[in-house]
């Protein structure tokens, strides 16, 4: 069976998830914060499995226009939903609305719900009360200008969620999120790579992750594993031909902090990931930074001071990283910040710029080309 299905992501990273989707080979269409795509349940396993900067993946059940709760209550149950839940399922249901007539989410939750018992009472021999103790199957009903969109979700946990992460520290970039910060620059995995704020290790781990092409969920599980409809089998095949398709070339990935504890966790964090030998951790403060390779790329995410005191530290490390890497005129620069100065205290106006959204804050990147030889 071909389903409709989307893949979301944070605000900004569209593109980056839709070339992934492409390379994979599916057609896909981009709408604000999700990529539409087709396909069977192989390809849900193997988008699951695969794409390093979505959020999740779902199942688009209905589409339809909803101007009254009536509208709502009769598109959810035209929805053969007996052909996804068995009668022990849990399935909760959240709820959004964007600039639509309907507008109370509470209602709008309330009515998807007891349209979908009301599908399933007359499937499940008029049955008005399900014990919802089997395995969750997890919906969103979503109407943006009274357009209603009716999902299954297929993912669970986040995807950011790759299930090497022990202990991140303060306040750490998402893995998803670090993966779509490489996959904006020009590195390939035959370039030396450095994070000189790696914190816990989320950016170089990621990088190696991806020099090996190594799928980024083979460590997790997902919702759709626990669906009664779905077949083991293809996750177990997807996996196994994932392994097949790990490169053992050998990577150049530094990853520095001046903190020796957040060293440590990035160790445990790389071991987890099956990469700590790809790469190069060391306890050093930015200004002691030497690199001697050319034709690198740096990507970072430096700390970024919210309180006033915070942020002077926050700007003089800026301009220390300004003192070591304008130098590098054959490495590449990416970093990350919310700091909207930071050209000013880096030294060098960036290349291009790129506003993207780390959760709900803005945080820009600053891209700093390599010259040419």
């Amino acid at each position: 069976m071909t389903y409709q299905l989307m893949a979301t992501m944070a605000s900004g990273l569209e593109a980056i998830t839709a070339k992934e989707l492409q390379q994979l080979g599916y057609e896909t269409t981009t709408e604000n914060g999700r990529v539409l795509f087709k396909g069977d349940l192989k390809d849900v396993v193997r988008t699951n499995l695969w794409l390093r900067s979505a959020d999740r993946i779902k199942i688009i059940l209905a589409e339809f226009k909803a101007l009254s709760f009536e509208d709502l209550f009769q598109g959810i149950k035209a929805v053969p939903l007996e052909e996804y839940l068995p009668m022990n399922a849990q399935f909760p249901v959240t709820g959004r609305s964007v600039r639509s007539k309907l507008h109370s989410e509470p209602d709008i939750q309330g009515v998807t719900k007891k349209a979908m018992v009301e599908r399933l009472a007359s499937f499940y021999h008029r049955r008005t009360r399900f014990p919802e103790t089997g395995a969750r199957y997890l919906f969103d009903i979503n109407i943006t200008k009274d357009k209603a969109r009716f999902t299954l979700d297929t993912t669970g946990d986040s995807l950011f969620k790759r299930g090497y992460r022990v202990e991140a520290g303060g306040a750490p970039i998402k893995e998803n999120f670090a993966a779509a910060l490489i996959l904006l620059t020009n590195w390939h995995n035959d370039m030396p790579f450095s994070d000189p704020m790696c914190g816990s290790g989320t950016i170089p781990i990621e990088a190696a992750l991806i020099g090996h092409n190594i799928a980024p969920g083979r460590l997790r599980k997902f919702a759709f594993e626990a669906f009664d409809w779905f077949d083991g089998q293809l996750l177990s095949d997807a996996k196994a031909q994932a392994e097949t398709m790990i490169r053992q070339d050998p990577l150049t990935i530094y990853g520095s902090d001046i903190d020796q504890n957040m060293i440590q966790i990035a160790k445990v964090n790389a071991s987890n990931a099956g990469v700590l030998h790809d790469i190069q951790f060391k306890q050093i403060a930015v200004k002691d930074l030497n690199i001697d390779e050319d034709d690198g790329v740096l990507v970072t995410n430096p700390p970024y001071g919210k309180r006033l005191k915070d942020a002077e530290s926050a700007r003089e490390l800026y301009k220390e990283l300004g003192q070591v890497f304008r130098p590098l005129k054959t490495w590449s620069k990416y970093i990350l910040t919310s700091d909207l100065e930071f050209e000013h205290y880096f030294g060098a106006k960036a290349t291009k710029r790129r506003k993207l959204y780390n959760g709900a804050l803005r945080a820009d990147y600053f891209q700093y080309w390599a010259q040419k030889h």
